[in-house]
């Protein structure tokens, strides 16, 4: 009886990994563990909250977007020097990198690109992250499950000088 209890009690782990579903499993990869106390750098300090002259006037709140109490210290630095702050807004293509964009794009580009992107790369990770909802050691493992998509610099350059294309030089591999 007593080996029975022990293969029952050695399964159940197994089991329980098995369960649930790709949306409880931790797909990062990631591994960051505390080491005790808050992290100094990552607390900010922000402007003073100030009430809007008028409520209809603030914009839309978009994901991502930027707080009117955030600190921003580039383009104060900016106005502080005399310059336009505004020019530091992400504001599309600049008029002098259009016929890059145009060149780069002549056989046709994809608009939703970055949302395609992130659907197979989450499905790269949950493939990826198979039984691991378990585990015994905290191991970084994304490096390792992104190892075949790592480009080695030197071994391109070589490629390309092999095939006669004009290449720089690169600096010396790390031994």
């Amino acid at each position: 009886m007593k080996p029975l209890r022990l293969l029952i009690l050695l399964c159940l782990p197994a089991l329980a990994a098995c369960s649930g579903s790709d949306r409880e499993r931790d797909i990062s990869m990631r591994s960051f563990q505390n080491v005790g106390g808050p992290e100094e750098f990552a607390i900010l300090p922000s402007r003073p909250l100030e009430k809007p002259t008028s409520y209809a006037s603030l914009p839309e709140p978009t994901p991502g977007g930027g707080n009117r109490a955030d600190l921003t210290p580039k383009k104060d630095a900016v106005a502080a020097l005399g310059g336009r702050a505004s020019a530091l807004d992400p504001s599309g293509v600049p008029s002098s990198e259009g016929a890059l964009v145009n060149y780069a794009s002549r056989q046709g580009r994809d608009p939703a690109i970055r949302a395609t992107l992130a659907k197979e790369d989450e499905d790269f990770r949950s493939r990826q992250s198979r039984f691991t909802k378990i585990r015994l050691f905290k191991v970084d493992r994304y490096y390792h499950a992104y190892r075949r998509e790592i480009l080695d610099p030197q071994t391109i350059a070589n490629r390309y000088r092999r095939a006669g294309a004009p290449t720089p030089t690169a600096p010396p591999r790390e031994r």
